[in-house]
């Protein structure tokens, strides 16, 4: 029943915008929807506008940019970091600062580019000074990250750093046992796969989690080429 309730607001808040959108919102796009099912990349769309102005918890009042996603909506590959930094809260878009250009370079090492998976974090507002995200805050923003899921519906998702990795496998495991491993994802069927790794701001912290973090994409890299797995 609490789990119930603190999705309550949030989910309400997305369907009350589809309806409205539906009712007498954005007409040009529902009539162009009329006869055919909504692309995933239409849905995302749906789901930014639902929550652009969300004030679900307190990090509206700092925010600049709602960050929700980036990349494509048809990708077998989701990657899942903490939350947005300065450059993203910036831009409006996830993984533009040191880290994601990080990120860009460790994708492009096992023969992946940006625009062929989709990146997003469990936060979509950027916390004060990137402070560490709040267990409310947390709970306010994981209905659209789950839905961005089902939307998408990837192979395999990349969880980036200990907060991703715990919220999504709802786990207190600290990192260095989690990662190297493939866990499935809760509550999916087929079963959908979780590779957790560091985050590419620890490794700027701390080059030595490279060689670890290299293990973790090779094994990413291994799982999205075996499509029967």
């Amino acid at each position: 029943m609490e789990t119930r309730e603190r999705y309550r607001e949030p989910l309400r808040l997305l369907k009350n915008y589809l309806r409205q959108q539906s009712e007498y919102g954005d007409s040009e796009f529902f009539l162009n929807m009329k006869n055919k099912e909504p692309s995933k990349k239409d849905l995302l769309s749906m789901l930014y506008k639902s929550i652009v102005n969300c004030k679900e918890c307190g990090l509206y009042r700092t925010r600049k940019n709602i960050v929700l996603g980036e990349g494509d909506s048809n990708a077998p590959i989701v990657l899942i970091g903490e939350a947005p930094g300065r450059d993203e809260d910036e831009q409006g878009r996830p993984f533009v600062g040191a880290a994601g250009q990080l990120l860009t370079r460790i994708l492009n090492a096992i023969k992946l580019r940006r625009e062929e998976v989709y990146i997003s974090n469990i936060l979509k507002c950027r916390p004060p000074n990137n402070r560490t995200p709040q267990e409310s805050e947390i709970n306010s923003c994981m209905p659209f990250l789950t839905k961005q899921i089902e939307i998408i519906k990837p192979r395999i998702i990349v969880t980036l750093g200990a907060i991703a990795t715990q919220t999504l496998l709802s786990s207190k495991e600290p990192m260095y046992t989690m990662r190297g491993r493939i866990f499935p994802y809760p509550s999916k069927k087929p079963v959908l796969k979780v590779v957790p790794t560091y985050h590419p701001a620890a490794l700027l912290r701390n080059p030595n989690l490279k060689v670890k973090t290299w293990e973790d994409v090779k094994l990413v890299r291994k799982l999205y080429d075996n499509k029967e797995e």
